[in-house]
């Protein structure tokens, strides 16, 4: 693994179940989720849930397109894995804990190999740019749209 992946997390001022509707409408990630450029569903579930879609994220030097397929657990983990595309790996989950009082902790965790032509372009400052907006900064961003939902 390269050092783009990790873990993060965040304590947010609202309730578990309106994080988890807010994370769970993964169709409006784009709308939220830095580096993020667009995201369109191949496949829902029964209800209306979308479990796969092509998703294009901006890596600095390269835009990247995978196929994501996501699992569910309500209401406190949200998995995903790439099936296919342009990494290798990119597989990562958010998990949510009650604190009660109405907060939630939210953590964002994510494996990445971007695969042997991305690594040799991906190093130093550049490496540090793209895990800041594919890790470190994910849980402020939940928080900032569950606010801006409110």
């Amino acid at each position: 693994m390269s050092g783009l992946g990790g873990s993060a997390s965040g304590e947010i001022d609202a309730p578990i179940d309106e994080v988890w509707a807010t994370l769970t409408d993964v169709s409006t990630i784009a709308a939220w989720q830095d580096g993020i450029i667009s995201i369109e569903p191949i496949e829902t579930n029964a209800a209306g849930e979308v479990v796969r879609a092509k998703l294009e994220a901006d890596a600095k030097v390269k835009t990247l397109g995978v196929v994501v397929r996501f699992e569910r657990a309500a209401p406190t983990r949200l998995s995903w894995v790439v099936e296919s595309g342009d990494v290798k790996k990119l597989d990562g989950s958010w998990t949510l804990e009650d604190l009660g009082g109405g907060r939630t902790r939210a953590t964002y965790t994510t494996e990445v190999d971007p695969g042997r032509m991305l690594r040799m372009m991906v190093r130093g400052p550049v490496e540090d740019k793209i895990r800041e907006k594919l890790v470190d900064k994910r849980p402020a961003e939940l928080a900032a749209r569950v606010q801006a939902q409110r």
